[in-house]
């Protein structure tokens, strides 16, 4: 196949969530063509499987800017750049709007099954590069279906790939066997089914993150609009409590972020929230219509009504076996990439902006972008997946000097994890640190990384 046919090819991005459409809609700027392939039956369903969480990022840091210039054109009205969105306000009233303008260069309901080069497992050398690539898609109706294309972004996120509760990071002893009791998401206490599973019950949060932060403070909102009676959590950290353990507090460029992590302290110190340090789980033993969590060490939590396993995401990189990717062996991230964002030294610190001389892999053409680039790192926000879709579109219309220039200034400070919400002003009491004390309201809530999360977080 020629080098022009396959320039004439479409870009498939998998996934039409924040990332994904965002990277259509620069690659439509660029005069290119994308197909986008997304598992669910709407734009921005990983999204939209969060609704009732509100971002710790306001509108006007979760729009990306070409994709405004876009709606703006067709008589959209952005909405009021510092107010913040719930999960669902982003989905209806920006990403299905995008959605809707890109029409029939979104196809729904189509999961990509895998990708490779076309005639070449990922063993043959011979005119690889000139191949374009293949990608096998499944339709609801159990069609499939092969699209080639001259470039792969994949957008997909992490959502559909929770960890599991075992700290070896293989699912803990009796995990499987005790699903009906274990959710793997931050629940949704306004639904009154939900609520019913949690009221007046003793739950266990494993997680240290933004996501735990969230199902503590709710937890707690529910213990004192029940006035403490019988509603309680247990949080389960692997390690002990520090002064970061909290996230970056009052000093957080990001007031609802920090306001987030200070909620789930506030739910400690009040008393509607014990934690279990140095808890690493192995087991989950069922004790009668309870369940009992086991440590490596042999130690066993008092019995407990159900579970929250808030450990963080995982890519899903099965689909992509047949290609040359170039990924770090902890992270699961790109090479280049995966030292900026490694939890172990960033845990607290700057998210560096990066783009496609950070993303590109040895199979030249494929790009992860979003919370997929970046494997189990919990640090993603919004604004990163729209900078890199800038810069890997701009090399795929043949603008380097575009592509490798950064055009994004993140916050510094507290970036440890993806997104949250505050319903009433943060009032800082004390400032400095990564857990300085502020006054925070009982309603602080949070979605998961990766967006989240997927899902792109925020």
């Amino acid at each position: 196949m020629s080098v022009t046919t396959i320039d004439q090819l479409p870009v498939v991005v998998i996934g039409a969530g924040p990332t994904g459409l965002a990277a259509a809609a620069h690659l439509v700027d660029q005069g290119l063509e994308p197909l986008v392939l997304e598992a669910g039956t709407q734009a921005g369903a990983a999204v939209r499987a969060w609704a009732h969480v509100r971002l710790f990022s306001a509108w006007g840091e979760v729009v990306d800017p070409v994709a405004e210039r876009l709606l703006v054109a067709t008589g959209w009205v952005k909405p009021e750049p510092d107010a913040y969105p719930t999960g669902g306000d982003w989905a209806d009233g920006y990403l299905q709007p995008l959605a809707d303008l890109l029409g029939d260069k979104i196809r729904l309901d189509a999961r990509v099954t895998g990708v490779s080069r076309t005639g070449r497992d990922r063993v043959v050398d011979s005119d690889r590069e000139q191949q374009p690539f293949t990608v096998h898609v499944r339709h609801g109706d159990g069609r499939e279906e092969r699209v080639l294309a001259r470039a792969v972004i994949d957008a997909s996120g992490t959502w559909s790939a929770p960890n599991p509760a075992g700290a070896d990071g293989l699912p803990a002893l009796g995990e499987r066997a005790a699903a009906d009791r274990i959710s793997y998401r931050v629940p949704d206490l306004k639904d009154s089914g939900v609520r019913a599973r949690y009221a007046g019950r003793r739950t266990a949060v494993i997680g240290s993150g933004a996501s735990a932060f969230t199902a503590l403070a709710s937890l707690a909102a529910l213990a004192k609009s029940q006035g403490g009676e019988g509603t309680h959590a247990a949080w389960i950290l692997r390690r002990g409590i520090s002064g970061a353990t909290f996230g970056g507090g009052g000093s957080d460029q990001l007031p609802a972020r920090g306001a987030l992590g200070l909620a789930a302290k506030a739910a400690v110190d009040e008393g509607y929230a014990e934690a279990v340090t140095g808890f690493r789980t192995a087991g989950i033993e069922r004790d009668g219509e309870r369940l009992v969590l086991v440590a490596e060490d042999g130690r066993e939590l008092d019995p407990v009504d159900e579970v929250i396993v808030l450990t963080g995401f995982r890519p899903d990189l099965a689909f992509l076996d047949e290609l040359r990717l170039g990924l770090d062996d902890r992270l699961q991230a790109p090479l280049a990439l995966a030292p900026l964002i490694d939890p172990n030294q960033h845990s607290c610190g700057t998210v560096y902006p990066h783009g496609v001389k950070e993303l590109s892999h040895p199979e030249e053409g494929v790009y992860l972008v979003g919370m997929k680039s970046y494997g189990r790192a919990p640090s993603f926000l919004a604004l990163t997946g729209y900078e890199q879709v800038r810069s890997v579109v701009a090399a795929l219309a043949g603008d380097r000097e575009s592509a490798e220039r950064v055009e994004l200034v993140l916050p510094e400070t507290g970036v440890c994890g993806g997104a949250g919400l505050f319903d009433e002003p943060v009032e800082a009491e004390t400032g400095g640190g990564c857990c300085a004390s502020v006054t925070v309201p009982p309603t602080v809530l949070r979605i998961g990384v990766g967006a989240p999360a997927a899902s792109g977080g925020c």
